[in-house]
């Protein structure tokens, strides 16, 4: 798996894990956030290669700062 790669993938589990925690669907996060349904999954199974403007939508949807979507750089 290359680096970016395993970047979408540490992402898109980050979403699915906070989405999860919230008891919110993928439908809803999509409402909060602007985005269609299909691209929440799409984020959350590492199929996109989310812009940082996407990104922040995500994480203000799910109250977070963006940095707790991002993989932990230790």
């Amino acid at each position: 798996m290359t680096k970016n790669n395993e970047i979408l993938k540490v992402f898109g589990k980050n979403v699915r894990d906070f989405r999860l925690e919230q008891g919110i669907s993928q439908e809803q996060l999509a409402e909060l956030s602007g985005l269609h349904r299909t691209y929440i999954g799409m984020i959350e199974r590492a199929e996109k290669n989310i812009t940082l403007i996407n990104a922040n939508k995500v994480a203000k949807a799910l109250g977070i700062g963006i940095t707790k979507l991002l993989p932990d750089d230790k």
